[in-house]
């Protein structure tokens, strides 16, 4: 059996990975301009690719089984690696070529949320100190509510009277 869907599932993967780059490159230009309005949508964006993606694995994994089970290897590890060896020459190496590419798309998109992830955290950070330096400080350093003086009464610890 030919590896074919496998390799188009790849593609697809690949296809859908460099678009969902695009927004993570589209949502830090947003980010350094502070549009919230952007940023909702382009999350939406993000939800419907993240959708995409899953279900086109979901599709890939599908076709790794059903060439493994048309090659007799039902219980082996499903890898390229492993696809690989039962295919031939042409097809290993466009298998080979497609899992480097998706590799290096998955990279590029790590390090693209992780630069995301910085902007939001200082973003973040920003607008508590605004925020703490918009707060009316608390001075009552020694005296006031927050020292407790024990207060004696005026009887005294025992009632001499009785």
């Amino acid at each position: 059996m030919s590896a074919r869907n496998i390799i188009e599932s790849l593609e697809k993967l690949i296809k859908l990975h460099k678009s969902f780059n695009q927004l993570a490159i589209r949502k830090t230009v947003i980010l350094k301009a502070s549009d919230t309005e952007a940023i909702n949508a382009l999350l939406i964006q993000e939800q419907k690719h993240i959708k995409a993606i899953s279900q086109t694995d979901k599709e890939r994994e599908g076709a790794v089984e059903e060439f493994l089970a048309a090659n007799g290897s039902v219980g082996q590890a499903a890898s390229i690696h492993a696809i690989t060896e039962m295919t031939g020459p042409a097809e290993t190496e466009i298998l080979e070529r497609l899992k480097a590419e998706l590799n290096d798309e998955v990279a590029k998109l790590k390090e693209r949320n992780y630069l995301n992830q910085q902007l939001i955290y200082q973003s973040l950070q920003f607008i508590n100190v605004s925020l703490d330096m918009l707060r009316p400080l608390n001075q009552n350093l020694n005296y006031g509510d927050s020292v407790k003086i024990p207060v004696k009464s005026a009887m005294g610890m025992f009632d001499t009277k009785a």
